[in-house]
């Protein structure tokens, strides 16, 4: 049995094939990568490294050859962009005769308030209408998101925030790679839609986390969405980039990513990963 995945030499993708490595023959790996050189230590160790990229539909067709299982994972870039490279991907799955495709979703993609939510929603109907057996991995939320308010706090900044009380089921992106992997691997995922959560929490519950680790107390400033913004602006954030970030922590707010779920841990078949040891692992200190 053949599994290939996109995306293997970026943060997700490279956790997922060292995954698979630990249970499955590097043979029967495949990594369909947009530049072949990057993943040469994979080649290396036996992994049939192929070039597939979406922008190049061509190239997939070779990339998905002989696969059994596909893993797809969301690409970079606008709604639009995105939605177009997907559909080029899951076309070239069905060429290609792939029996099962995993796709890396987001919570509630049918029906979320967030602004990537339509990219998944569009997805999830291409990977349905193909015909291919599928699974949906609805992920939340990664803490490594979460990365530019971390340091800030750590080099004394209050945890800065317009999302009020409203809840994220953060979880490390290990953990939600490893779910992925999971299911690649396992049997009894077809036709499947899994939502990936972690124990909801505010953005204050995840500050006294956030404080437990560096050993002090974390103020918590929650401000009107256009303070946020020209307090991003004056941070560095690109003008352009101003309407995600403020839109991120408006549909947080909303609750759209407030999702409880027991799915993580089944697939797992062990607990999630503390979020302080998280935190501890993102600054490189002890919890």
């Amino acid at each position: 049995m053949k599994i290939a995945l996109t995306g293997a030499t970026g943060h997700f993708g490279s956790i997922v094939a060292e995954t698979l490595l630990k249970s499955v023959a590097a043979g029967n790996l495949v990594v369909s990568v947009r530049n072949p050189e990057k993943a040469e230590h994979l080649r290396a160790l036996g992994v049939d490294v192929r070039h597939g990229d979406f922008d190049q539909p061509e190239t997939l067709d070779k990339a998905f050859a002989g696969v059994d299982r596909l893993l797809i994972v969301s690409a970079d870039g606008d709604n639009d962009t995105r939605i177009r490279q997907h559909k080029a991907a899951v076309d070239a799955a069905v060429r290609a005769g792939v029996g099962f495709i995993v796709y890396t979703s987001v919570g509630h993609a049918d029906s979320s308030t967030l602004f990537l939510a339509p990219v998944h929603k569009a997805t999830e109907q291409f990977i349905r209408e193909s015909g291919i057996s599928y699974s949906f991995l609805r992920n939340n939320w990664y803490l490594e998101n979460e990365i530019g308010t971390i340091q800030a706090v750590q080099a004394g900044a209050p945890w800065l925030t317009s999302a009020g009380e409203g809840k994220v089921g953060w979880a490390t992106r290990r953990d939600y790679a490893e779910a992925a992997a999971a299911v690649l691997a396992g049997e009894g995922h077809a036709n499947s839609v899994y939502e990936l959560s972690g124990q909801p929490a505010t953005q204050a519950e995840l500050a006294v986390v956030v404080g437990g680790v560096l050993g002090k107390e974390v103020q918590v400033q929650q401000v009107d969405d256009a303070t946020y913004a020209d307090i991003m602006a004056k941070a560095g954030v690109p003008e352009g980039a101003l309407p995600i970030v403020v839109g991120i922590q408006r549909a947080i707010r909303e609750g759209a990513l407030d999702i409880a779920s027991s799915d993580f841990v089944k697939l797992l078949e062990r607990p999630l990963t503390p979020l302080s040891e998280g935190v501890s692992d993102l600054l490189g200190v002890k919890a």
